[in-house]
């Protein structure tokens, strides 16, 4: 790990989504160091589903050798980050460094993303980091050596990149757009900078979006904390770069990053926006094993005929469903199906002990997921997760998200009977 050198001890960070995840690691790296810290999170009530709140996140921050100010701030409140960056002045008397690191994420196309999940991603990543960034601005002009740092991607324009969630990467490019033009405004005066990993990381939002197998493909939020630390360490006069976590490190002087894996050894998932082709990455994944989270989709332009793999597929769920399933499912799945089997098929998980069967279902799906045949052949014997067929775009999913998460747990039982 990248040693504390006490470079931000007495130093004042104001990081938003601190409660957990990244946030939260880039807190503790800085806590260790002696920094005083304000939590800036929407979370003060424990969550049923995330892990953490302000003030855990805040004795976790003390326990590390630092000082915590919890602040309940949803950023897209302007009057909420206003009193907390006042607050933070009170208690502190400044703020130094800024890490922009709220984020809210919907891997989901044009025709899937409701207003309102439009309006939440571009209110918190694009406008909430402008808008705190803003509000800040004034406090770090009086600092000896202040930073913001972005938790956003290099500006890569390859249309793979925009084209199964144009929305999510509309909002994650506006902070990265922050930087490009804020370390020009206040060059000499202020470090800006954005942070992005090389590989997924070990979060929340990607157990929610990847399943319970994504983990041992990721990294831990350690890395990103190591080189966020590294960056706010640097004189104001290193501004307006897109760092990679792992390439930073290395120059740094990093070796060893097995240290940083979830389970040293397997493939990593790598994350979006890094690539130079998709395919490459797809191809060098596959050799290793690993399930790559943005296959591009296959243009098969093979005779649609029905049967084969499909049928056969249908005629194993067949043998695993149900009163039992029916009961802890309650939904009706339909599957359209293109390239080289083309067809609509349909799992009744709602009625009596359940029923498969081609065409449209007897009653209106509760979910339609779209994809290609061999896709669905790979999905349902295990080489393929329907949460990394979605995010990568070879799934379309329309209806109860909550569903295709229980259609994975049909899944395993099938390849448990297969075994």
């Amino acid at each position: 790990k990248l040693k504390n050198v006490g470079k931000l001890a007495g130093c004042t960070l104001f990081i938003t989504g601190a409660s957990r995840g990244i946030g939260k690691a880039i807190a503790l790296k800085a806590a260790r160091d002696g920094a005083n810290i304000v939590i800036a999170a929407k979370t003060a009530e424990p969550h049923p589903k995330l892990p953490g709140t302000i003030y855990t996140a805040a004795q976790e921050v003390e326990a590390a050798g630092g000082k915590a100010l919890p602040c309940v701030v949803d950023i897209r409140d302007e009057r909420q980050i206003g009193d907390a960056v006042q607050k933070a002045v009170d208690a502190f008397g400044g703020i130094d460094i800024l890490v922009n690191n709220a984020s809210a994420i919907s891997l989901t196309g044009t025709l899937e993303t409701p207003m309102k999940k439009v309006d939440l991603m571009l209110g918190i990543n694009l406008r909430g980091t402008y808008l705190t960034s803003k509000l800040v601005i004034p406090h770090l002009l009086k600092s000896r050596n202040p930073h913001i740092l972005n938790l956003s991607p290099p500006l890569n324009l390859n249309p793979v990149w925009f084209k199964n969630h144009t929305a999510y990467t509309m909002a994650k490019y506006g902070m990265s757009m922050c930087v490009l033009g804020m370390a020009e405004e206040f060059r000499g005066q202020i470090a800006v900078n954005a942070l992005w990993p090389r590989t997924a990381i070990q979060t929340a939002a990607m157990d929610m979006l990847g399943g319970d197998g994504v983990g041992k493909q990721c990294r831990k939020a350690d890395i990103i904390a190591d080189a966020a630390y590294a960056i706010l360490s640097r004189p104001k006069d290193y501004t307006g770069h897109f760092v990679v976590d792992e390439d930073f490190l290395r120059e740094q002087g990093v070796k060893d990053f097995d240290q940083y894996a979830v389970q040293p050894g397997h493939p990593l998932l790598p994350d979006f926006f890094l690539d130079e082709t998709p395919e490459s990455l797809v191809e060098k994944m596959e050799q290793h094993g690993a399930t790559p989270a943005f296959k591009p989709p296959s243009s098969s332009s093979a005779t649609p005929t029905s049967g084969g793999p499909v049928e056969s597929t249908f005629d194993v769920i067949r043998g695993v469903i149900n009163e039992d399933v029916v009961k802890s499912t309650q939904g009706v799945y339909q599957f359209d199906l293109s390239g080289e089997h083309t067809g609509i098929w349909f799992l009744d998980l709602k009625t009596g002990s359940g029923s498969v069967g081609q065409g449209e279902p007897p009653a209106k799906a509760d979910v339609v997921m779209k994809m290609d045949s061999s896709d669905f052949s790979k999905m349902f014997s295990g080489q393929l997760k329907p949460t990394m067929a979605f995010m990568s775009g070879k799934l379309k999913i329309k209806g109860d998200m909550t569903l295709a998460i229980k259609l994975e747990k049909l899944m395993n039982r099938m390849n448990k009977a297969k075994l």
